[in-house]
């Protein structure tokens, strides 16, 4: 029943807003989203974290003739997910307070119904419920991208529709055939794929269909074309919805419905996808550190992370697995408080040139800790989240392939390189005429980052919190993929 709760209660709020006029929507929108993270509290409380098994069940007949079934449930891979998706999304929704959106019930109506597809996909148990919440969580976002965002908004967001369809497309086809597969009168529950046996050659093309979907929208190199411009352009909310939220449907799609299912395909092709990982580590951070743009910056950032992310969850061991899972939390806690400081800083000065900018740091003592603590935890300092997340992907690399560790492990130089160089870039130096009036945080914008640098540090000093809400599913998962 509470997952039910945790999957409606969004559009069921958004619908609420939609009859909402003027700013008051925004205030109804995230009071909604409190109650969210509150249903996922509670959800939590209920969770027994001993266990590897599906819990919160709720399976109800959708197509009964067809074996499809409405099947939602939670075990610690998709509670983390949720509960990273109900904690991001109140902030979100608060960190637009300052702006004064055009049709802001259409607006936040919109994002509380992305939160409904991104809450839908990381409980689906059905193949079909899946992939319609995968295509529900898209549209709202393209909507806010191509209504709400800058001047080439309509050209980038086609491209990202583009994309994301072409790699929808594949995801359904390999699972119409897994279904046909399924024996009697078929099946699309994700325990009867987890029970198929096929053949090499069969796993293999569906590894590649299943692999294009997932690794377009995480996305991995070569995949990641639309992901800078998409970033850039969009709204800095959706930028926060899209880096903080939704690309771990990416990496949590390859978790459930690719490892487990076809355990030979990827046995055929795991190499090959770590070479793809590692390439775009470096390609992605040494464009990083060419950038100039802030938002172009940590949205290349993104790419090298989420590389690190897929070679370590292609290592198929538990350090791989459980190092790709906390490090999708600390990814999305970091991202969001760092496009959000972005935020802060164009609102004032209206730019995000690098060049443009320098000194703020005279003027903003409380936004410079911040956004130190934000950029330390992306690097991956010890004590913060990022660390326990980097240091648990490269243990898993490396007891995978050496050679592969130690050039994965370049991220830890390159991302220290054009973090702090952004950093020093931005806040330190002489003021520049964009910066020299520039005024330190709100109490809004104190209340969307303090509760980010809280998880940085709480991550970083007890991350058995989490980790052992994860183990026991991600042993589960092990021990189905090398059945």
């Amino acid at each position: 029943m509470i997952t039910a709760l945790l999957l409606f209660w969004p559009a069921l709020a958004a619908l609420l807003v939609l009859l909402i006029k003027g700013q008051g929507a925004k205030k109804v929108a995230f009071v909604a989203a409190l109650v969210e993270f509150a249903l996922s509290l509670f959800a939590l409380s209920a969770f027994d974290t001993q266990s590897g098994a599906l819990q919160h069940k709720l399976s109800l007949p959708w197509i009964e003739s067809a074996g499809i079934s409405f099947s939602i449930g939670m075990d610690g891979i998709s509670l983390l997910m949720v509960l990273l998706t109900t904690f991001l999304v109140p902030l979100i929704v608060l960190s637009s307070y300052k702006h004064e959106y055009k049709n802001p019930n259409v607006f936040y109506a919109l994002v509380l119904f992305m939160q409904t597809g991104l809450i839908g996909v990381f409980v689906a148990m059905d193949a079909f419920l899946f992939y319609f919440m995968w295509e529900v969580a898209l549209i709202p976002i393209y909507f806010i991208a191509a209504v709400w965002g800058g001047a080439n908004r309509i050209r980038v967001t086609f491209k990202f529709f583009v994309y994301t369809i072409f790699g929808s497309l594949f995801m359904l086809a390999a699972f119409v055939y897994l279904y046909l597969q399924t024996p009697g009168t078929h099946s699309s529950d994700v325990n009867a794929f987890y029970q198929l046996t096929l053949s090499a050659e069969s796993q293999s093309w569906i590894f590649w269909f299943l692999f294009i979907a997932f690794a377009i929208k995480m996305p991995v190199f070569p995949f990641h074309t639309w992901q800078p411009d998409t970033y850039t352009e969009s709204p800095a909310q959706a930028t926060m919805l899209l880096s903080g939220i939704m690309l771990k449907m990416g990496i949590y799609g390859v978790l459930r419905w690719l490892l487990p299912v076809v355990p030979y395909g990827v046995s055929q092709w795991d190499e090959l996808v770590l070479v793809l990982a590692i390439i775009g580590i470096v390609y992605a951070s040494i464009i990083a550190i060419r950038q100039r743009d802030l938002k172009r910056l940590v949205a290349y950032s993104s790419i090298a992370h989420v590389g690190l992310i897929a070679a370590g969850i292609f290592t198929l061991n538990e350090q791989g697995l459980q190092g790709g899972v906390i490090q999708m939390l600390s990814h999305g806690i970091n991202v969001v408080g760092l496009f959000f400081i972005i935020d802060i800083i164009f609102s004032r000065t209206n730019t995000r040139e690098i060049t443009s900018l320098g000194g703020i740091t005279q003027n903003a003592k409380m936004l410079s800790i911040f956004f130190m603590v934000l950029l330390l935890g992306s690097v991956g300092l010890p004590l913060t989240n990022g660390f326990v997340g980097e240091f648990l992907l490269l243990s898993g690399v490396f007891q995978y392939q050496a050679g592969f560790g130690a050039v994965a492990g370049l991220t830890i130089i390159l991302a220290a390189v054009y973090m702090l160089r952004m950093f020093q870039g931005v806040m330190f130096g002489t003021k520049s005429e964009a910066t020299e009036n520039f005024t330190d945080l709100t109490f809004n914008e104190k209340a969307v980052l303090i509760p980010l640098v809280v998880m940085v540090f709480w991550i970083g000093l007890f991350p058995n919190t989490f980790l052992s809400i994860s183990e026991p599913a991600v042993n589960n998962l092990l021990s189905i993929i090398n059945r």
